[in-house]
């Protein structure tokens, strides 16, 4: 049996990508990795957060109904406070969350929106 080893990247279809690019740099501090055309001229970049990549493809008709991801902070409360300065919509407030391994004991959850509609969730 072929063992996989752990997930490459993530992607999502947003409507503009130097926008959705911003708010990712800005709001998160994911920084610039890569940059292509497919030949059907669909332009793709590709943000880079720690060993995390985060694939945008810019589409016309984008749908992240039901969608959303998750990144980890070191100091949630500083992230929060940071993410409320900067008027990012809020979908669920901060909240106590289950611990699955012992070094979550103690970890919140909170969730926001991007861009295109796709939830954010933050823990730490």
């Amino acid at each position: 049996m072929v063992k996989f080893k752990r997930i490459d990247h993530i992607a999502l279809h947003v409507k503009n990508l130097l926008v959705s690019k911003e708010f990712y740099k800005f709001n998160f501090g994911f920084i610039d990795y890569y940059e292509q055309i497919t030949p059907s001229g669909i332009k793709i970049s590709y943000l880079k957060l720690g060993d995390t990549i985060l694939e945008l493809v810019e589409r016309q008709d984008p749908c992240s109904g039901g969608f959303h991801w998750c990144i980890e902070t070191d100091d949630f409360d500083v992230a929060v406070s940071q993410l409320k300065k900067n008027q990012v919509e809020l979908v669920q407030a901060p909240h106590p969350t289950d611990a699955r391994e012992l070094r979550e004991k103690g970890w919140r959850r909170v969730v926001y929106k991007g861009p295109d509609g796709e939830q954010i969730e933050l823990r730490g």
